[in-house]
């Protein structure tokens, strides 16, 4: 009888295998809001909104025109006057406010750290983290229920018992006086305004785009549980 040598099986080495898998796992566990599709959908949607709209603003030197002022004879002159300038300046007029605003908050910086931080948590913590990494601070996992409350508890900490709600307020005032006083005295009947009627204008209109472009960007992700 002839003898031969048994056949080799093939062997696999399941830890070779798992490492990769475990490796590639972990890479994906690992990836940081900032590399969401979500976050990336928000920041192209708010640049696009920022250049869009900076297209719009009008000149300057058209709106601190000094031969297009006089004192309204009514209030309710003062009151068309202010909308159908906001209507032509509202870039100009947002600008304005939001100037303000910055350097409201660059003159308290203690108040400008609160809401960076207090902005910060909520995109990176809540809005635009993956949802397949729970939250874990201290050792403890947050559930999203108890991590919205917690950033809603944070929310009312911040700006109703610390300065930066009354920074806030204090600015947005200053801004909204400054805008309704031009408006009030610049005369309107030089601005062509035709073309303003058929341009939808809501200042928040932006927020609400940016949550559906954010939402359908993030559609692919698996739903919190």
């Amino acid at each position: 009888m002839s003898s031969s040598s048994p056949a080799i099986l093939p062997i696999s080495n399941p830890q070779s295998t798992a490492v990769p898998a475990a490796a590639s796992g972990g890479s994906l566990q690992s990836q940081g809001p900032v590399t969401t599709p979500a976050f990336r959908a928000f920041i192209n949607h708010l640049s696009e909104y920022l250049r869009h709209g900076l297209s719009q603003r009008r000149s300057w030197a058209e709106l601190a025109d000094r031969t297009a002022f006089s004192k309204p004879e009514s209030f309710s002159e003062a009151t068309l006057r202010i909308r159908k300038n906001y209507s032509y300046f509202r870039v100009n007029y947002l600008a304005v406010i939001a100037l303000i605003l910055g350097f409201s908050l660059v003159s308290h910086p203690f108040s400008l750290i609160l809401l960076a931080g207090l902005l910060s948590s909520w995109l990176f913590l809540y809005l635009f983290r993956p949802s397949d990494q729970p939250l874990v601070l201290f050792g403890r996992t947050f559930k999203d229920s108890e991590t919205l409350i917690l950033l809603v508890v944070l929310s009312v900490f911040v700006v109703f018992l610390t300065s930066v709600g009354s920074v806030l307020v204090s600015a947005l005032m200053v801004g909204v006086a400054l805008v309704c006083a031009h408006g009030a005295f610049r005369v309107p009947e030089d601005l062509f305004l035709d073309e303003q009627e058929n341009v939808s204008t809501g200042f928040l209109s932006f927020f609400s785009s940016a949550a559906s472009t954010a939402a359908a960007a993030a559609a692919p992700v698996a739903v919190r549980t």
